[in-house]
């Protein structure tokens, strides 16, 4: 019996010792953030911080705002379990008069002084200004919360913050706490038991017993744990006297008492009825709670993580510290080096100028009345013997011929400043004042006007001025699933993107991507990395493959080229028309119903089956260019045709532009007009339908009489680029703008023999065809002419 009772106890006591430590935990959840004492009366800001009324107020009042309305605070105990009770020594607390009365008289002399240096005075009529915001700094948000008009009178009280301080501080004490009954006669006052919530006060047991008779009115009063910060039962309203909070505003997060439901600023919001909202809310809480709770090995997981980081971090610290040591060391043992080959050559230099200066000064000591070369001078002029002077003065009349000179011109043989010498290290002064630990390269910016899509994708960035260097950059790269529609549609789904590639330590600011997928959206991004290790990635740069495989190819210059009038540039990737004397002859003949000439280019090579894609830009000051594809067989017959008198009848695509050919099922020619900045659309064009819809597209385009069902011609923009897709097999050739790949207009032909691009110029004009991405060879490859013929399946991949 005495083993179980002890088992019970010891329970008992572990269970008060673990609630007495989880209640000790939260300790500083209950402090307020600006005396950081626990919170008494804490009131509700707009922020949805709670901070003691009474430190409200003292910060609104050293900020100069008139001192508010305070209600008196309550006697509470100290804040700290262990000085509260009255069997122990009490820690001095500031009475609530004194500090109501500091608060007061701060107040009042900030407004006398505004009052002393403003001038006012009663009676003085001015017109009145709407007043300025009342601003409280909040320290949790750490910034100004705008109270509302009426201040602090506008912000709720925390009731439930004050139970769970009362709660705490009945727990942490485990019965320490003594507050004494307020009705039993002294000196025999017992420590209270309970506390009326209806009277505010608190009772002994007796003492409640007599004051709540069985049987009255007062016996259904609300009795609760003794305090000394009693609480209002319900939350009322700030604005509306004795009026009960039943509503809550989701728009502006505000509880509304009925009267404030009916203003018109709350007209179109979302107001809940307070059950429903506490529902909610009550609801979301506890499941973020178990979620909590739920994944503690996750939560312990990551503490052991960030104190292995925390130790990292530590020894990197003092790695670094080290190294920043030793490069200090490096540097002063350069300086110092430096100084002492500065000081060898200043003092070699002194060294030459001062025996230089002394060869001088003994020079002209000879010179003096009294010196050497005098007397010995005055010596040899006492020689009476001719032959014998002439002998011996010969020497001496030329040291004082020298001598003479230098007295007449006098300089100095060496300079005794040394000016050169001085050291001017304000550059390396100012050098090593900005001396920096190396920083990762900053967010490198894409350049989307060198950046495109074609056989390959090209990107190009920069690295903003204020970046540190970059030894080399990654490039990301992404295949969004769903082709068009994973990003032209607007709608970008994370579940869509297949996994990141990278292209690791590109060196320079532009890299290749090869082994595409054809007609998907790629999403590509940068960044650098140096000795401080990788920077920031750019934004996020989107492009989009083209449609089919694409088709490498040349011009031909074999082909009835006209050399008067067309000329091909390096490469024979670009052509240009230059009108000459017989498109001024065929110009005059214009009056007699005769066409202007025009010329042909045609591709260097043929294919007869799969899907292919080119690109090229057409000048906007072009007078007229057709872009498109036709048969091998049927262009040659077409170029010895006499050019200058076709007939219009005779013109190659005027199955699509004119609807000569509309009885035709598939005709040999699709071109595509392209004059003075413009396209014209023909008729069934597919600028309305969605973008990489062909097949549709294909069907609308359909044969003969379908046309007179569909829009009229007209024009669009040409845009930078034009792109044209070839499908062999279903004999259709779509047109695209090549930057965006919008639709612009589909088209079909017969495809039953080769095909190949052709380009047809009347007037001047000049085009260019899309260069692939990859370095093509130096040495420009021979004109060629082959014809492609492998399985289509082979072309797709």
């Amino acid at each position: 019996m005495a083993d179980s009772e002890l088992e019970t106890f010891t329970s008992i006591m572990d269970a008060l010792v673990r609630i007495s430590s989880n209640m000790k935990s939260m300790e500083q959840e209950l402090r307020c953030p600006m005396c950081d004492e626990m919170v008494k009366q804490p009131i509700l800001l707009p922020c949805q911080h709670s901070v003691c009324l009474l430190c409200a107020a003292e910060v609104l009042v050293q900020r100069g705002y008139p001192p508010p309305d305070l209600p008196p605070e309550p006697n509470s105990p100290a804040s700290t379990p262990n000085t509260r009770s009255p069997r122990q020594a009490r820690r001095p607390t500031p009475r609530t008069p004194d500090r109501l009365e500091r608060v007061l008289r701060t107040g009042g002399e900030s407004r006398c002084g505004a009052h002393m240096v403003c001038g006012t005075y009663p009676g003085r009529r001015r017109k009145e200004a709407a007043p300025p915001p009342m601003l409280l700094p909040c320290p949790s948000c750490q910034r100004d919360v705008e109270l509302g008009e009426r201040g602090l009178t506008d912000c709720l009280r925390n009731l439930t913050l004050e139970r769970i301080v009362e709660r705490y501080r009945h727990t942490v004490s485990l019965g320490s706490v003594a507050i004494m009954c307020g009705f039993c006669k002294p000196p025999q006052t017992l420590e209270a038991s309970k506390g009326c919530a209806d009277c505010k006060s608190n009772f002994c047991n007796e003492c409640f017993k007599l004051y709540h008779p069985w049987g009255t009115p007062r016996a259904q009063h609300e009795h609760i744990l003794p305090t000394n910060n009693f609480r209002p039962k319900v939350l009322t309203c700030t604005e509306h006297e004795q009026e009960r909070l039943q509503w809550y505003c989701r728009d502006c997060h505000r509880l509304l008492c009925p009267l404030c439901k009916l203003r018109r600023i709350h007209h179109g919001h979302k107001v809940l009825p307070i059950a429903q909202a506490y529902q909610a809310l009550k609801d979301k809480v506890t499941k973020e709670v178990n979620f909590v709770l739920a994944n503690q090995e996750t939560i312990q997981s990551q503490i052991t993580q960030l104190e292995a980081a925390i130790k990292q971090m530590e020894a990197n610290s003092a790695v670094a510290l080290h190294q920043l040591t030793h490069c200090i060391r490096e540097l002063g043992a350069a300086v110092a080096e430096r100084q002492g080959a500065l000081a060898v050559a200043l003092e070699g230099s002194r060294s030459r100028r001062e025996e230089a200066l002394s060869s001088q000064v003994w020079e002209r000591r000879g010179l003096l009345e009294h010196a050497g070369l005098m007397a010995y001078t005055q010596e040899l002029l006492k020689e009476t013997d001719p032959p014998c002077f002439v002998q011996a003065a010969r020497v001496t009349h030329g040291r004082l011929v020298k001598a003479i000179a230098n007295l007449q011109c006098f300089s100095l043989s060496a300079d005794p400043s040394f000016r050169n010498f001085y050291l001017d290290a304000s550059k390396e002064v100012e050098l090593i004042h900005s001396l920096e630990f190396i920083n990762a390269p900053v967010a490198p910016v894409i350049d989307t006007q060198k950046t495109l899509a074609y056989d390959q994708l090209f990107l190009c960035w920069r690295l903003p001025q204020d970046s540190a260097p970059a030894w080399h950059f990654s490039v990301e790269y992404q295949r969004r699933a769903g082709g068009a529609a994973a990003t032209w549609g607007g709608t970008r789904s994370p579940n869509a993107a297949t996994a990141w590639l990278r292209l690791d330590e590109v060196r320079g600011t532009n890299a290749v991507i090869n082994r595409l997928q054809m007609d998907s959206v790629y999403v590509l991004r940068v960044r650098g990395c140096n000795k401080a290790g990788f920077g920031e990635y750019s934004e996020e740069v989107y492009l989009h493959t083209p449609p089919a495989p694409v088709l490498s190819f040349s011009l031909d210059s074999r082909w009835g080229l006209h050399a008067d009038r067309l000329a091909l540039g390096r490469g024979q990737t670009y052509a240009r028309s230059v009108p000459g004397l017989s498109l001024l002859q065929a110009a005059d003949r214009t009056l007699t119903s005769c066409h202007l000439t025009s010329d042909l280019l045609v591709a260097d090579l043929a294919v007869t089956q799969g899907r292919h894609y080119w690109a090229c830009s057409v000048e906007p000051g072009s007078y007229l260019v057709k872009v498109g594809v036709g048969q091998e067989a049927k262009l040659q017959e077409w170029f010895h045709l006499p050019q200058d008198m076709a007939s219009p009848r005779c013109d190659p695509d005027s199955g699509h532009d004119s609807g000569a050919e509309d009885g035709q099922d598939s005709p040999p020619f699709c071109f595509l007009t392209i004059g003075m900045g413009k396209i014209l659309l023909p008729q069934g064009h597919g600028h309305t339908q969605s973008q990489g819809d062909g097949q549709s597209l294909g069907a609308v385009h359909g044969h003969g009489a379908s046309h007179n069902n569909l829009p009229h011609p007209h024009t669009a923009p040409l845009p930078p680029r034009l792109g044209v897709c070839l499908d062999c097999d279903k004999g259709h050739v779509t047109f695209y703008d090549a930057h965006s790949l919008r639709v612009l207009w589909v088209g079909h032909m017969d495809c039953s023999s080769p095909v190949c691009p052709a380009f047809c110029f009347i007037g001047g004009g000049a085009l260019q065809l899309q260069d692939l991405v990859a370095t093509r060879s130096v040495e420009e490859p021979p004109p060629r002419r082959v014809t492609i013929q492998t399985r289509a399946t082979n072309l797709g991949k």
